[in-house]
């Protein structure tokens, strides 16, 4: 079993887009109702990496496993040291490090860009998989939003964590150092 870590590239996108179906279809971890297509898929990648963000896969035996990204917390211009992570790994994958795997790499990225915080929000305190990931990774727990979302016929709580990236918020960013 071999793992590999790599960029996605646009030949990526329909693994990508089928592990996010299911994700959209079974499960609450995604508020989405509907799959988006491979052309949307791919469109969110490109939309990512135009404004500097990782877009990561990860290749399980030379087939891509599981996926993650970091994104924009807020648009407003004070919030542009934070990022939001998301990470999927496709169901045959789960429990094998890919999500760890591809956790560590996202955050590195994220840090080597001069990041100093990143979010996770979480659909659901049931997704006890994804919430031990996060603590592994030194994410703390935040506050859960009760009742935010709405999906297959149920309200969702919502959980918010966070973490510093490399000196947090104790130093002003370079750019402010003058």
């Amino acid at each position: 079993m071999t793992l590999l870590l790599r960029d996605a590239t646009e030949a990526d996108i329909p693994a990508i887009t089928a592990i996010y179906a299911v994700e959209v279809t079974d499960f609450v971890n995604t508020y989405e109702y509907d799959v988006p297509d491979a052309a949307e898929m791919a469109q969110r990648r490109r939309n990512l990496l135009g404004a500097g963000y990782p877009y990561l896969v990860a290749e399980l035996d030379g087939r891509v496993v599981g996926y993650a990204y970091a994104g924009s917390y807020r648009a407003r211009i004070a919030y542009r040291w934070t990022v939001e992570n998301s990470v999927y790994v496709a169901a045959e994958a789960q429990g094998k490090g890919v999500g760890a795997a591809l956790m560590q790499r996202l955050i590195d990225e994220c840090e080597a860009r001069g990041y100093r915080q990143m979010v996770a929000v979480i659909g659901e305190p049931s997704n006890v998989a994804s919430i031990r990931l996060h603590e592994r990774f030194g994410f703390e727990l935040v506050g859960v939003f009760k009742g935010l979302g709405r999906k297959h016929g149920r309200w969702l709580d919502t959980v918010q964590m966070q973490r510093a990236i490399g000196t947090g918020n104790g130093q002003p960013p370079i750019e402010e150092v003058k």
